[in-house]
């Protein structure tokens, strides 16, 4: 286990494409840290400079406090787990998981006892005798997985190990890496574009977009407090409805969205007269509509029904481009074109400053829809 610090780390790959501009971030010592952000952002290119694949254009990193950047990978006690899994097909189940042993030298009874020990922690035990294409999928990532672990390294990096995995597999292997975690408490950093694994497998989260850093924080500090409207708009599966609005003065801020008027309750912090992006979580719609309160009626654009729950969207008031999703009780019957009047919990609702993204006091967050 161990301590894992970026410092301003920046990578400028030839012909000047930017990966990754001053991030800066502190992995703890038995952490499980996740990176997540849109494709092409950076969260692969951060793990292979940890690793010591990729060299960093500026900034440094430290493992333990020691400065790595010009350690060779094999000296710097990092085991790293690839999406395409990169075992070698010659080489039975036993033997792949051995390899990195005996090329550390390590001695015959010591490298049986560490890959009997990984085979029974992975569930993988009657496997040790077959080749890679005798396996299903989930069980060649089990053999992966295993691979990097039997080296006891002080960090375990892991860059999207699960995409090729059906659904199902998915879920099995979310719930047997944090057991493993638990188990060993090696240091991880994993690597994801998928938000359900990150809410699922972070102790925390961080959120990078072209490069920067956009919050670091645990998964529930990310989904009711965003810092800005990029993490507001990528964490939460569907994501924060989102909608340009502006607030009016005229003897106490209301906002305007589109023919709605919804007045502010809480004014302490609110810029007077000025543009605000407002944002409500798909659970902040109800059905039926309570007879009083907030009431938003809408015209149906499109239902997915996840059995549970049925996701509705439809076309916010305002000037919004993107249709906006209410999450409702798998009972509701909905169809495409149904006229629906959904109640609103405003109460839930979040505002950002529409020039600078920035999220706006959480004071603010209590208004009433007239």
């Amino acid at each position: 286990m161990a301590t894992v610090a970026l410092d301003k780390v920046t990578k400028v790959f030839p012909g000047g494409s930017l990966a990754l501009h001053e991030l800066s971030l502190t992995v703890a010592d038995g952490e499980f840290l996740v990176l997540v952000g849109p494709s092409g952002c950076g969260k692969s290119t951060v793990l292979r400079i940890i690793a010591g694949l990729e060299d960093a254009s500026s900034g440094s990193v430290t493992i333990d406090g020691e400065l790595v950047d010009n350690v060779p990978p094999k000296l710097r006690d990092v085991a790293m787990v690839f999406q395409n899994y990169a075992l070698y097909p010659h080489m039975n189940v036993y033997d792949n998981l051995e390899f990195g042993l005996r090329i550390q030298h390590v001695p015959a009874p010591e490298r049986e006892r560490r890959v009997r020990d990984a085979a029974h922690l992975l569930g993988i035990e009657d496997l040790l005798q077959r080749k890679p294409k005798a396996l299903s999928g989930g069980q060649r990532q089990r053999v992966a997985t295993g691979r990097a672990i039997v080296r006891n390294p002080r960090v375990l990096l892991m860059d999207e190990p699960l995409s090729n995995l059906d659904a199902q597999l998915r879920v099995t292997m979310r719930a047997e890496l944090r057991r493993m975690h638990a188990e060993r408490r090696t240091t991880t950093i994993y690597v994801t574009h998928d938000q359900v694994e990150a809410m699922t497998l972070g102790d925390r989260i961080a959120v990078i977009d072209g490069g920067v850093l956009q919050q670091v924080g645990t998964p529930h500090e990310l989904y009711h407090r965003p810092d800005n409207v990029f993490v507001a708009g990528f964490i939460g599966s569907p994501s924060m409805n989102l909608a340009e609005a502006q607030l009016d003065d005229d003897g106490s801020p209301t906002i305007v969205l589109g023919d709605r008027r919804w007045p502010l309750l809480a004014t302490s912090a609110v810029p007077r007269g000025g543009p605000v992006t407002i944002g409500l979580r798909p659970d902040a719609f109800t059905w039926p509509a309570p007879a009083t309160g907030a009431q938003l009626d809408v015209t149906v654009a499109a239902v997915e029904f996840l059995g549970n729950g049925t996701l509705v969207m439809f076309e916010p008031p305002g000037s919004s481009t993107e249709l906006w999703t209410a999450r409702i009780d798998g009972n509701v019957p909905a169809q495409v074109g149904d006229r629906m009047t959904f109640g609103v919990d405003v109460d839930a609702a979040y505002f950002f400053d529409r020039k600078t993204g920035r999220a706006l006091p959480a004071a603010q967050k209590i208004a009433v829809l007239v």
